[in-house]
């Protein structure tokens, strides 16, 4: 029972009602925008995984196919697991409008989650503080918190969690958020009373499968990875495939165009997280000036970004596929041809693409 802000022990007679209702509360007021708890049946999940492995639209991602032990029963990938507490939150800000920086061939596009500082850190940080909290009312249990940093089905978790459901895209969505946020994770051995999924609302709309510049959504809910921009902006480590530079645009991590064409994102609200607010002007950020930076420039600008991980090279990549879909004027040529005295094989050829383009 709830006495003085503390729970009785578990092996003692505790109201897991009260304690569910309770975490939903304080997790909100640690800055998530909903809470949900689900068992940890996943059969439907990893057989979906499974299939979407077996046509190899993982492309190079081959750590999907690692564990997949541990991601069909989160019992193994944390001991005594019983209930998983899935949580969101919104990233969107009020930065610049995204079509227009699409439209705009001399700036470069990426994907909103990624203006701002990598969000494992701060959601990491939000979750163990809301585990401390639970540890505090209930005494010493078993638990992990997860935010994108192991084998877990983290879409499916939240969808079975009541958190929304998995729409065409792949993404989960929500009636009263669209599908702007994080997902994260608690694993618990906690006996807590489970939420019931929503019912999916994407009905008759295929707005997402039809804006695809790559159609890498080969059918409802079934994305192959390796059509992907997302995939192929940070991902893939090699060569772009030469089918999808021109449909990339000027797109240099990321591609969130199934996002903003979906009506339920009409109602995706602003977040109060001053972490993700657009950093030295990545939401309207000028393509030139980008390609002009430096190894030690671009590890220095983008620490603590998400964008960091893929590296100088994927960087320049990148941005040499927006700049041959630009207009060629003077300056862009001058820097392509600057980029080729000092360039890998791989990212020679993406220059030599670019300037070979009308």
């Amino acid at each position: 029972m709830l006495k003085n802000n503390k729970l009785t022990p578990p092996e003692a007679d505790v109201d897991y009602a009260a304690l569910a209702a309770d975490i939903k509360q304080r997790g909100k007021a640690i800055g998530f925008q909903q809470v949900g708890i689900t068992d940890i049946e996943l059969s439907q999940a990893s057989s979906h995984l499974r299939n979407w492995l077996a046509a190899k639209f993982n492309g190079e991602m081959t750590y999907m196919e690692r564990n997949l032990e541990l991601r069909d029963d989160p019992s193994q990938l944390q001991p005594d697991t019983i209930r998983i507490i899935s949580v969101r939150m919104d990233y969107l800000t009020n930065s610049s409008d995204p079509e227009a920086v699409m439209a705009n061939p001399e700036l470069g596009f990426v994907s909103r989650y990624a203006l701002g500082r990598d969000y494992h850190k701060l959601m990491r940080k939000r979750l163990q503080q809301l585990a401390s909290q639970i540890e505090t009312l209930i005494g010493e249990h078993s638990y992990r918190v997860f935010v994108d940093s192991a084998p877990v089905l983290e879409k499916a978790l939240a969808e079975k969690a009541g958190l929304g459901w998995i729409g065409k895209h792949s993404n989960l969505l929500n009636r009263e958020a669209g599908s702007w946020f994080f997902l994260g994770e608690i694993y618990t051995s906690l006996p807590l009373p489970v939420d019931h999924p929503v019912k999916q609302h994407c009905g008759d709309c295929n707005a997402c499968i039809d804006i695809c510049p790559t159609q890498a959504i080969v059918a409802p809910y079934r994305v192959d990875a390796r059509r992907c921009i997302s995939y192929l902006t940070i991902e893939l480590k090699g060569s772009i495939p030469i089918e999808f530079r021109s449909p990339m645009g000027n797109r240099i991590y990321g591609c969130d165009d199934c996002q903003l064409v979906c009506p339920w994102n009409r109602f995706a609200k602003l977040t109060q997280e001053d972490d993700f607010l657009p950093r030295h002007q990545l939401d309207t950020p000028l393509l030139l000036d980008l390609f002009m930076w430096d190894e030690a420039e671009f590890n220095f600008k983008l620490q603590g970004s998400p964008i960091r991980r893929i590296g100088h090279e994927r960087w320049l990549r990148n941005i040499s596929v927006a700049l041959g879909n630009g207009p060629k004027n003077q300056q862009v040529i001058e820097a392509l041809t600057f980029r080729l005295e000092q360039s890998s094989e791989m990212l020679t050829e993406h220059v030599l693409w670019a300037l070979n383009q009308d």
